[in-house]
């Protein structure tokens, strides 16, 4: 029974250190585990206590957006597949921590590919809170997941040294103090003042995504909450919609936003779009090009056709959903680097987007599909290390939130609630320089897959199950 829960608890509890949890101090503990211990077995049961705390907003999500049980159905499998490739990863590298902790890496940035990429999860989140994500700018949050296992490896090193020689005033005994120091310094650290000279109107329409989809327009809503939001507050710059906040641009838009700019999410049928528009003309578009699996991309649709008509009926959904066309590059809307939604968990797209000439991030985003679970939140914490990597403003406009600024460093200097039809002003700033990150990309994962040839070439120790 023991060496069925404690793998499970272990798993559960690395969970409760990622986003949006508060808990992000306490993950190299649980990792002092889950690397030195274990084959498949046991990668396998702390894979599914993991997941199964880390997604559940899952399944609380959709059965109360959708008001059926058969919403949380994709949530077992999901937690199952995440599990298995965890199971992969222990049992290839069972008595080899540091193959481990490479090979974890790895299979992270390996889940961001590919057509059904699911790239949530990765241990270097724990930091998303900790003023040492800035170490993100040189290695992306494959170099924090590096980082944190890095630390949980060296405490169990040390640890295992002082069990053999208990004496106060050792190497060990200064290793561990050492290694304190370092990960105290990660939360303490202080991070450069972020003043911006350009002003943001971000606006919160709160339409409820279901209504959406049977046609109802949220034209109004907008219009009104920008109006609204210029006139307390007219030295504004640039207004910014959501992701899919309308379907076309009234006339009376040009004489409300003047001079300004408006970047929003447009509702093409076909395409999920972000475009510019200044002077009544739409000057730059974007289409989204990772579109979400199973829900705006449907997967080997010829051979699944009739599980995907079972459960379209079965959420509610009348007629086949067709996949939407992605787009097939990463240009800038003029100075903004626009990207949507799902796009956010994706650091290379922000990348290309800074390599591609994008002065500040513009993300838009629909929220409101998590309904009143964490999943929102978590989404939101894990966007903002793109600020970080790529050393640029983040605009993030969400349907019903969250709406937040985010300066170059990850703080976030403006926000509003969730769940409310409202408008967020705030200053953000136009940069030019590239991070390390943004030059180099993810050469971490590239140190990553060094550190697990090295640690393979150990002896294993026992099976791999």
């Amino acid at each position: 029974m023991v060496q069925t829960w404690f793998p499970l608890l272990l798993g559960a509890a690395l969970a409760l250190t990622q986003p949006p949890s508060p808990l992000g101090f306490l993950a190299p503990l649980p990792l002092v585990w889950l690397l030195t211990r274990g084959g498949f077995r046991f990668g396998m049961l702390a894979g599914m206590g993991f997941w199964a705390m880390h997604l559940v907003w899952l399944p609380l999500s959709f059965v109360v957006l959708f008001e059926t049980p058969w919403g949380a159905v994709p949530y077992l499998p999901l937690v199952l597949i995440k599990a298995a490739i965890w199971g992969v990863v222990f049992g290839l590298t069972r008595g080899r921590p540091l193959a481990r902790a490479g090979l974890w890496v790895v299979q992270e940035y390996l889940t961001s590919l590919g057509e059904i990429a699911f790239p949530w999860g990765f241990v270097g989140y724990a930091l998303v809170d900790a003023p040492g994500r800035l170490l993100a700018s040189l290695g992306g949050v494959y170099l924090l997941s590096l980082v944190v296992m890095g630390v949980a490896l060296c405490v169990y090193a040390a640890w295992q040294r002082l069990r053999k020689d208990p004496v106060v005033f050792s190497l060990p005994a200064l290793g561990l103090f050492g290694l304190g120091l370092f990960w105290l310094g990660l939360w303490v650290m202080p991070l450069p003042s972020a003043q911006g000279s350009q002003k943001a109107l971000l606006v919160q329409g709160n339409i409820n995504p279901l209504r959406k989809l049977e046609g109802a327009s949220a034209e109004e809503t907008y219009l009104q909450l920008t109006r609204q939001g210029l006139q307390a507050h007219p030295d504004t710059t640039v207004v910014v919609w959501p992701e899919t906040a309308v379907s076309g641009f009234s006339p009376e838009l040009v004489a409300l936003l003047g001079s300004r700019e408006l970047i929003s999410g447009l509702e093409t049928g076909l395409t999920n779009r972000a475009v510019r528009v200044y002077g009544g003309q739409i000057t730059h578009y974007y289409d989204k090009n990772r579109l979400v699996p199973f829900g705006e991309n449907f997967p080997w649709a010829e051979v699944l056709r009739p599980v995907y008509r079972f459960f379209f009926r079965a959420l509610g959904f009348h007629g086949d959903l067709v996949s939407r066309t992605p787009g097939t590059g990463h240009t800038p809307l003029g100075r903004y680097g626009a990207f949507i939604c799902y796009e956010s968990v994706f650091p290379a797209i922000a990348r290309r987007l800074v390599l591609n000439g994008a002065e500040v991030l513009q993300l838009g985003s629909n929220d409101a599909w998590y309904g009143p679970s964490f999943g929102g939140l978590q989404h939101f914490q894990m966007g903002r290390l793109r600020a970080v990597e790529t050393g640029r403003w983040l605009l993030r406009a969400g349907n019903d939130g969250v709406t937040a600024i985010i300066d170059p460093y990850g703080r976030v200097t403006a926000r509003i609630p969730q769940r409310q039809a409202t408008y967020l002003v705030g200053a953000f700033g136009l940069l030019q320089y590239q991070t390390p990150y943004v030059r180099f990309g993810d050469w971490a994962v590239a140190l990553a897959g060094f550190l697990g040839v090295i640690g393979l070439r150990n002896r294993a120790k026992g099976t791999i199950v």
